[in-house]
């Protein structure tokens, strides 16, 4: 069994997650995200999805990164609409 080091619980069917050189053990997905996921500068929620990067910035979608200054950053292109 290994432990989730987000929570503590000692579990059987625990899972590991290696992202750049380092190696996690979480119990679920929810430990995962929470000890994982970026975190909108804007609102704060926890950017699980694509989310959006201004430069070294990251939000969770591009409402929150124009309400922060960041321009151009469009949730999606209008039809018909070219560049």
């Amino acid at each position: 069994m290994a432990v989730c080091e987000t929570c503590g619980n000692d579990y059987d069917m625990a899972f590991e997650v290696h992202a750049q050189g380092a190696v996690h053990t979480f119990d679920s997905f929810q430990c995962a995200i929470h000890a994982m996921a970026p975190i909108c500068e804007h609102c704060g929620a926890r950017v699980i999805g694509h989310g959006v990067q201004a430069g070294e910035h990251w939000y969770c979608c591009a409402h929150c990164a124009r309400q922060e200054g960041s321009d151009g950053i469009v949730d999606r292109v209008m039809a018909g609409m070219s560049g």
